[in-house]
């Protein structure tokens, strides 16, 4: 094997340069799905160039496209390397047995996510055998306070830190997304009270959910789980309570399983 200290300088900065561009490229879809061509402006490189990273990224499972020709987003190779929260111990293999019991049981999807920023990163989503389905969010970011998994983090937040969050504008999805900070303290309140959030197509338009933090062994919110589907079916307003509560149980059998 030829050793790399042997290797000209050109080829070591192509090397470098070439992982700047790929992870550049992670860094964008780390905000979203985009095209090629918007991609190529969102970096400044040309297409030709970010067609072939794409390329090579996506034979790593770093990147994945939406549909043929259509967006990139992060794929899942990347997202189970995100999922880890130490060493050996991956968050994503860990939660998903429990995103299928849950997604069967309640017959909607389920879905794992966590903090990124001032938004919320979804990892993962599991889904039943159904007529009506609800979009894949998995590689998709949305703002914390517009979704109950961000509500549910932010509720294991000090004071001092949701006052931090809350001092900059927030950002609504839809036309029931809070942005008041005032009434953003009231659910959180209210979030603490119970143990769980719910929320009415505040993140999505047609769209409600449930969620609940996953802890540290320490107390303090790792991730989140959440159980979402369309409003006209979910939930059965008898079962909001239940299902929140089988929600919190299945949070604390994932935090004892982190903890082992």
């Amino acid at each position: 094997m030829r050793n790399s200290s042997a290797w000209p300088d050109t080829l070591t900065n192509m090397s470098v340069q070439s992982i700047e561009r790929a992870f550049a490229v992670l860094r964008t879809l780390a905000t979203g799905s985009f095209g090629v061509t918007e991609l190529a402006e969102q970096i400044d490189l040309p297409k030709s160039t970010v067609a072939r990273l794409l390329s090579a990224l996506e034979a790593e499972g770093a990147v994945t496209q939406v549909e043929q020709g259509g967006e990139y987003r992060l794929g899942q190779g990347l997202l189970d390397i995100a999922g880890a929260t130490e060493p050996g111990r991956n968050l994503v293999a860990t939660v998903r047995p429990w995103l299928l019991a849950l997604s069967e049981d309640l017959g909607e999807a389920a879905g794992l996510s966590i903090v990124r920023g001032r938004h919320v990163y979804y990892l993962d989503q599991a889904v039943p055998e159904t007529d009506v389905m609800v979009r894949d969010w998995t590689g998709e970011t949305l703002p914390l306070q517009s979704v109950t998994s961000g509500m549910a983090m932010l509720a294991g937040w000090s004071d001092a830190d949701l006052d931090d969050f809350l001092r900059l504008p927030l950002e609504a999805t839809t036309a029931y997304t809070l942005v008041d900070p005032e009434q953003v303290r009231e659910r959180i309140s209210t979030v603490r009270n119970l143990g769980y959030a719910w929320g009415y197509e505040e993140g999505a338009a047609g769209i409600n959910s449930v969620a609940v933090a996953i802890n540290d062994g320490e107390g303090l919110p790792i991730a989140a789980l959440h159980v979402h589907g369309p409003a006209y079916r979910f939930p059965d307003p008898e079962r909001t309570h239940d299902i929140g509560l089988q929600l919190t149980d299945a949070a604390a059998g994932i935090t004892e399983q982190l903890s082992d």
